[in-house]
């Protein structure tokens, strides 16, 4: 048709098929070949290895996460892509809003998985999750008055009575000052400025009294069970009289570690509720077996989803606003229009966009290895990882890692089929 000799045109592509000979059909004929053979390479084993990885435990969780990945991921970037350019169409500062949301696509895979570990890390004073969990927690919820105090067993009746909480093994008496002495509080650690202790006097009051304190000081000294001059009160600390498994009475420390009860504690035993000595809330376990998968997609969410989004927001730029406008004058509301017209309008658009992550995210490698620790490492496992701990990271069987590269390769054509029936069509429109 343009008159180019056949010898010409395969001249200019000579170099072209050399590159495409050399880095992708010979690697792919290559790996088949390689996938017949055992580990060193030595003996011919035919299909045991791709028998192996539908065998073996730690590829078939690969596998199942592979599945997940490629059912989860590309969808939410798709959903979120498609919000945000629909949303930031008619709001000034939508330009710089995508931009924002775009430029973690100018950071590494590395970077990135760096980026997630420290906001995932456990500590809410170095996670970031944590920090923001842990913030809306107390909001709500209380904190426990001295997390990890206990009673000396020793000096003391309080006896652990289930659910982190003490109880005296003795009934309590007016008149007789009940001592409560708790050890494992640093005092420098002690909240606010922490008063002496102080111990009722005989008959003080018709209920029950008694204090609570911190049966230790600085320097040391004193006697034990006691409560001697320098030792601090413990405020706030809620005691409740037990009678028959019952309830019967409550009160709080005061500020010298003194507390009064009614007389109807007269013959219960004191009891201390474990929710004065609970741990601190410390957040959400993120990289735990249970939610590693799912909190390593967050972060490939918050890098691609600016890109899902760029290429949304140019197909929405093309779309006819005169098909948008009839619909609002024929009586549809928002959303009738963002379901029925923009939505199928954008759909050439939202296939090219789902199908490209979908093939993305089959060979996903980096944020797995580097957001998930090693001991839950294998939960997050997906099979690009295991293709490399299986050739490369201490396993040396590169006939596995190649067979499992195959399966690799043989998940991705029907994506691509159907990506390239997708452009023939659109060609022939």
């Amino acid at each position: 048709m343009t008159g180019t000799r056949l010898w010409v045109a395969v001249l200019f592509l000579l170099p072209a098929l050399v590159l495409l000979g050399a880095l992708v059909v010979y690697p792919i004929g290559y790996s088949v070949w390689r996938s017949l053979f055992d580990a060193d390479g030595s003996g011919f084993v035919g299909l045991d290895n791709y028998a192996e990885i539908f065998s073996d435990d730690s590829t078939l969780v690969a596998v199942r996460n592979t599945a997940i990945w490629v059912a989860v991921a590309p969808a939410l970037v798709t959903a979120l892509g498609l919000i945000f350019a629909v949303l930031t169409e008619r709001v000034r500062w939508g330009t710089a809003f995508k931009l924002i949301v775009f430029m973690p696509m100018a950071i590494s895979m590395l970077a990135a998985g760096i980026i997630f570990r420290l906001v995932y890390e456990q500590d809410p004073d170095q996670g970031v999750a944590n920090a923001v969990v842990t913030s809306v927690h107390d909001v709500f919820v209380d904190e426990s008055v001295y997390p990890k105090a206990r009673p000396n067993a020793q000096v003391s009746d309080l006896r652990p009575s289930g659910g982190g909480a003490f109880t005296t093994e003795g009934a309590v008496r007016a008149g007789t000052p009940a001592l409560l002495p708790l050890v494992g509080i640093a005092p420098g650690r002690l909240p606010g400025d922490a008063q002496d202790a102080k111990t009722p006097g005989a008959g003080a009051g018709s209920g029950v009294t008694g204090t609570v304190w911190l049966d230790f000081r600085l320097g040391g000294g004193g006697e034990k069970g006691a409560v001697d001059p320098g030792e601090k009160a413990l405020k706030g600390v809620e005691v409740e009289a037990v009678k028959d498994g019952e309830v019967v009475a409550t009160a709080t420390s005061r500020s010298d570690g003194t507390f009064s009860l009614p007389e109807s504690a007269d013959g219960a035993r004191l009891r201390l509720p474990g929710s004065n000595f609970a741990a601190p809330y410390n957040g959400i376990d993120w990289l735990g077996p249970a939610l590693v998968t799912p909190a390593v997609i967050g972060s490939y969410v918050w890098m691609w989803a600016g890109f899902a989004m760029v290429l949304i927001a140019a197909g929405l730029a093309g779309v006819d606003r005169n098909l948008l406008e009839a619909a609002r004058v024929d009586g549809a509301n928002e959303w009738q229009v963002f379901r029925k017209v923009t939505v199928p309008l954008l759909a050439p658009v939202l296939v090219v966009v789902l199908v490209t992550l979908m093939i993305n995210v089959m060979k996903v490698f980096d944020l797995v290895y580097i957001i998930a620790p090693q001991p839950t490492q294998d939960e997050a496992n997906v099979l690009a990882l295991q293709l490399y701990l299986v050739s490369y990271g201490g396993g040396g069987d590169f006939g596995l890692g190649s067979a499992i590269g195959v399966v690799l390769l043989l998940l991705v054509l029907p994506v691509m089929w159907v990506n390239i029936r997708r452009l023939r069509k659109e060609r022939q429109r």
